[in-house]
This record gives structure tokens, C-alpha cells and sequence, in this order.
């Protein structure tokens, strides 16, 4: 698990990207940098860290399941994970 301090600081991450979306776009399209430098750093959707849904683990993300591969091996052992289900042959 990761600690509560980081994920809350990725959240935070998230928020500011959603809330400057918008103008980011419209200052990229324009062309004004010196605005863009002027926003805040952690705007910047670069800065966001894929991270696991449950854990926060940032290391073995599954981006079509959004969970780390710890989780998802757990999940899908337990059947948590529709139609996945361990390979045996």
C-alpha cells in the first residue's frame, strides 16, 4: 500500500489537470508559452503517475484494468474479474 500521503497528492494532480484542461488547450492552440509557464506545474497532465485504483502501487499498473498486476492476479484468483480466469494447459 502505498502511503496515503502520495495518493493524495496524485489526486490533487488529477483535479488541477481536469480544472486547467481548457485553457491549457487554448493557450497551446494560440501559441502564448508565457501564459503556459504561468500556470501551475502540477496542471500539467505529464506530471500525473498511473497508479493502482486499490493499492496506489505505481510500479505494474494494468491500464485496461487500472489496478496493479498484484491486484489483478488476487482479483482474478478470487473471481473478482469477470471472465478472467488462470491459464492452465
Amino acid at each position: 500500500m502505498a502511503k496515503k500521503s502520495i495518493v493524495a497528492r496524485q489526486t490533487k494532480r488529477k483535479a488541477l489537470v481536469a480544472k486547467f484542461a481548457e485553457k491549457r488547450a487554448a493557450l497551446k492552440e494560440a501559441g502564448d508559452y508565457a501564459a503556459l509557464d504561468k500556470l501551475p506545474k502540477n496542471a500539467s497532465p505529464v506530471r500525473l503517475k498511473n497508479r493502482c485504483q486499490l493499492t496506489g502501487r505505481p510500479k505494474g499498473y494494468m491500464r485496461y484494468f487500472g489496478i496493479s498486476r498484484v491486484m489483478f492476479r488476487d482479483m482474478a484468483l478470487n473471481g473478482k474479474i469477470p471472465g478472467v480466469k488462470k491459464a492452465s494447459w
